[in-house]
């Protein structure tokens, strides 16, 4: 489970109706990711306007993929 990952994150966790994405998270900044299929990222200085329309997309795999991934810094946690 997402809140297991990342203990320290507020409850700013959402779980997108998503073939990939299992649930993200968003604190001060940093969007959590963490896929269905394994692994999970933090993207660096996203601003909260992204988050907030990836969780809405209708597809949110394709929305990260046009809008973070490539955009934003980050590291697999």
């Amino acid at each position: 489970m997402y809140a297991n990952r990342f203990p320290h994150l507020p409850r700013m966790i959402e779980t997108p109706q998503s073939d990939q994405i299992e649930s993200v998270g968003y604190d001060g900044g940093s969007l959590f990711v963490s896929f269905r299929h394994g692994g999970a990222y933090q993207y660096n200085n996203v601003p909260e306007s992204i988050v907030h329309d990836l969780v809405r997309d209708s597809s949110p795999g394709s929305y990260l993929s046009r809008n973070v991934k490539g955009v934003y810094e980050y590291r697999k946690l």
